[in-house]
């Protein structure tokens, strides 16, 4: 593979030149990695103009306006690269220079997912993902059982869970267990510790190194023990402890479905999930761990940034992947294929996708602009998990919709190939998970990108800064404040520009029926 070498100085002149033709004026700043510091702008200054608001601010610099971070690199990493225009992904991808005669060639080394799912598992690709290589035996042997040591929850946890509504979300409970979860871990909290608790290791401090890794031990381990408590505190069942002898997935599956401590099989033998099952829940797991700055990932780093304890950034991010445009997408896939019905009703469906009247889910990716190269591993599990769970009714909904929208130059000249949500809700369903559960089971092997991307930002060599973006004002500018007795009728009007008017019911309505008959008796 070659060795790995500092970037070698290129024949070339990698800097933009950039003229502000408000002032004439010329600026020079270099390309690194085929990108700018957004603080390079900030030097570009103007006077005011006839059309600038003192709220402008053009006086003191240019500010970058990217809404939804479009064009936004917002940190240097080296633990998943995205290639969107070529289907491509992969896990530690690193830039490696070998010399070939007397010319030094750029080669890049990454582990594509492809081979990823077919050869490892998910605990070895954890590790790949939080330490930068492949482990030895021996250290797989380490981290495994680190991470399988670490299940085992307090048994205060019982009454935490059992304090939701018998129908509350299980992300609602995930949600909030990760930060009930630090409450434990004094130790973890550098609001209580001293803020450079973890950033020290960055100097060499092997206490906060091992301090750093025994919360990622324990973020990674009991993320399947909240994940089953959740699930269960919904079927109505006590909660089982983490066994031993069972790899990650297999121990998630018994959590979720052991019944009792003399739960067997036929046979007499003790109770363990199907092999097949669990090494599909492996492989999707697998797919799902990390993928570069998604929104999640972002809120982990952005709150990470504070230097909270770990456990309050992981529940930010559970929180962002709990909305339906990220962690709730192959939930809306399963809900698409219901409202379709059959397959005789697919043509109609995306008519009405072409007009804008329904909503085509499971097809594009913000990312990839060819296809989801995970879609093509995920086909051939669903086909493994259909021939042992039996084919659901809506597999035949969802190859008439496949089939027939890779065949229409409509989605195919727009790009919207099958992406991983498309088959990955079928799975879930098939192996018999509710779908409010599904974000749930993007959570669980998605911790393991979270915690790569907050360890590798706590041990920058640069320290940590707290992330505080810019915004553009457009609001108004100075008002005089006005006394409430001066002021005539409405200060505004229109949607959204006012409270709005709740209709209540119950005991609301009801007291607010008595407080209007008592003021009608006071002035009789």
């Amino acid at each position: 593979m070659g060795k790995l070498l500092p970037t070698p100085a290129l024949k070339r002149d990698d800097s933009l030149n950039v003229k502000d033709n408000r002032t004439g004026k010329e600026y020079t700043v270099q390309v690194t990695h085929n990108s700018i510091p957004a603080t390079f702008f900030k030097g570009i200054r103007a006077p005011a103009g006839p059309n600038d608001r003192p709220e402008d601010e053009t006086e003191r610099g240019l500010r970058v306006a990217d809404k939804g971070f479009l064009n936004t690199a917002v940190i240097e990493s080296s633990i998943t690269y995205i290639d969107g225009d070529n289907g491509v992904l992969r896990y530690r991808y690193v830039r490696v220079y070998v010399t070939v005669a007397t010319h030094p060639e750029a080669y890049r080394r990454g582990y594509p997912i492809e081979q990823l799912a077919a050869r490892s598992s998910f605990l070895e690709v954890s590790y790949l993902l939080i330490y930068g290589a492949l482990p030895s035996g021996s250290q797989l042997s380490h981290f495994t059982s680190e991470v399988l040591l670490h299940g085992p929850i307090h048994s205060d946890a019982e009454g935490f869970f059992r304090s939701f509504r018998y129908d509350a979300h299980p992300m609602a409970m995930l949600t909030s267990a990760f930060s009930y979860l630090g409450s434990y871990y004094g130790e973890a909290n550098p609001s209580l510790q001293g803020q450079d608790l973890f950033t020290k290791a960055a100097k060499g401090d092997a206490t906060a190194l091992q301090n750093m890794d025994r919360q990622i031990f324990r973020m990674i381990g009991k993320a399947t023990t909240l994940a089953a408590m959740a699930y269960r505190i919904r079927q109505g069942r006590d909660f089982v402890v983490p066994p031993t002898g069972m790899s990650y997935t297999e121990s998630f599956l018994y959590q979720l479905d052991h019944l009792s401590p003399t739960d067997q099989l036929s046979g007499l033998q003790s109770y363990k999930p199907h092999p097949v099952l669990a090494k599909a829940l492996d492989i999707l797991f697998i797919l799902h761990a990390d993928h570069e700055m998604n929104a999640s990932s972002t809120t982990v780093l952005q709150t990470g940034s504070s230097l909270p304890d770990p456990f309050s950034a992981v529940a930010a991010g559970c929180a962002s992947l709990y909305g339906p445009l990220h962690g709730g997408a192959n939930e809306a896939v399963i809900r698409m294929l219901l409202s379709i019905g059959s397959p005789k009703n697919v043509p109609a469906f995306l008519e009405a996708v072409k007009k804008r009247e329904k909503v085509l889910s499971g097809f594009g990716h913000r990312v990839y602009k060819t296809s989801d190269p995970r879609s093509f591993i995920i086909r051939k599990v669903a086909d493994e998990v259909f021939a042992v769970t039996g084919r659901d009714p809506l597999l035949d909904t969802a190859m008439a919709l496949h089939d027939a929208a890779l065949k229409d130059e409509y989605f195919v000249s727009r790009k919207l190939a099958p992406n991983v949500d498309f088959w990955s809700g079928l799975i879930y369903r098939a192996m018999g998970f509710p779908m409010d559960f599904f974000p749930v089971l993007f959570v669980v092997p998605r911790v393991v990108g979270w915690v790569a991307h907050w360890r590798q930002m706590m041990l920058s060599p640069s320290g940590v800064k707290i992330w505080r973006p810019r915004q553009v004002y457009v609001g108004p500018s100075t008002r005089d404040y006005v006394p409430l007795e001066e002021r005539k009728g409405a200060a505004q009007v229109g949607i959204g520009m006012e409270p709005s008017v709740i209709e209540h019911s119950g005991m609301t309505k009801r007291r607010k029926l008595a407080e209007a008959s008592d003021k009608v008796r006071s002035k009789l």
